[in-house]
């Protein structure tokens, strides 16, 4: 098993300030109409949509990326089922036009989310660079290409 950069304390940092991120995303983008609130326009509430999709897919894909972390670091997943849970998803940064007709502590919250997920997918590509155990076809593969390098 290779050694691993990523500790318990890490993951439940991360986890933690994910969760705290994802309330935040829900009240920010919750569009329910409150009584005497400030009614955005049209483009406003697309932007809000648009934004808060994003925002809330981000925070998931961190949250659940964070979940498999925890569960192996408690022993309920193996490496291999850990490689093979795949690595965290590209991030789809937020629209500048978008961004511009929301609220400055809006804006901060997706901000916060692009910063997070920017942190967690360091770890998740270090973590994937340093492993040393290849997967058996991965093996396979390395066999075969040494097997014709002789010719």
């Amino acid at each position: 098993m290779p050694t691993r950069d990523i500790n318990s304390e890490i993951i439940e940092g991360l986890y933690t300030e994910a969760l705290v991120l994802a309330e935040d995303a829900r009240a920010a983008f919750d569009l329910r109409l409150t009584e005497g609130a400030v009614q955005p326009d049209d483009l406003t509430r697309v932007a809000l949509s648009i934004e808060g999709l994003r925002t809330t897919t981000r925070l998931m894909h961190v949250l659940a990326w964070l979940l498999n972390q925890r569960a192996y670091l408690a022993g309920e997943l193996s490496e291999l089922q850990l490689e093979r849970s795949g690595p965290l998803p590209d991030e789809r940064e937020a629209d500048a036009d978008n961004l511009a007709r929301l609220e400055p502590t809006t804006r901060a919250l997706i901000e916060e989310s692009e910063r997070l997920h920017a942190r967690v997918a360091r770890l998740d590509r270090d973590w994937r660079s340093n492993r040393t155990s290849a997967t058996p076809v991965e093996a396979l593969h390395g066999r075969i290409a040494q097997a014709f390098a002789r010719y």
